[in-house]
């Protein structure tokens, strides 16, 4: 009986959960083995995602891993690395419910990060990253 009980007051209450767009956890970073073998995957799928529905959620899944992968690198101030995620994460965006998330997390590092950084990788001259233009670039995509 009281099993039944418990069977009944378990359907009978309801949990409603409203959860905002969230962004993927971090998928293999540059420098891991698996990482280039990932790139080649995502690249494969897209023959494997075709129509408007299946190649949007395509799309849109990877320009949320790109910029999960660039907020990550950015933290770990691996600026170079980042940038290239940032540009694949915009050339990957399509208009969605993720706009506004997106949105949110650049100008959370547009705030954070220097505008300008000067990297110098060992042995080779120094080049000049324009951070902040080009997280000026892609909440401007994501205005749009």
């Amino acid at each position: 009986m009281k099993l039944l009980a418990l069977f009944l007051l378990f359907f009978a209450l309801r949990v409603v959960v409203y959860a905002d767009y969230l962004l993927p956890y971090p998928s293999y970073m540059p420098g891991n083995t698996l990482y280039k073998v990932s790139r080649i995957i995502d690249e494969l799928k897209k023959y494997w995602f075709w129509g408007n529905i299946a190649s949007s959620k395509y799309h849109q899944g990877l320009s949320d891993k790109y910029l999960v992968e660039a907020k990550t690198l950015f933290e770990y101030k691996q600026y170079p690395l980042a940038l290239d995620a940032l540009a694949r994460s915009d050339e990957h965006f399509q208009k969605k419910e993720s706009a506004g998330v997106h949105r949110e997390l650049l100008l959370k590092l547009l705030n954070e990060l220097p505008q300008t950084y000067i990297w110098q990788e060992e042995r080779q001259e120094p080049v000049t990253l324009a951070i902040g233009d080009a997280l000026h670039r892609s909440i401007q995509i994501r205005n749009e």
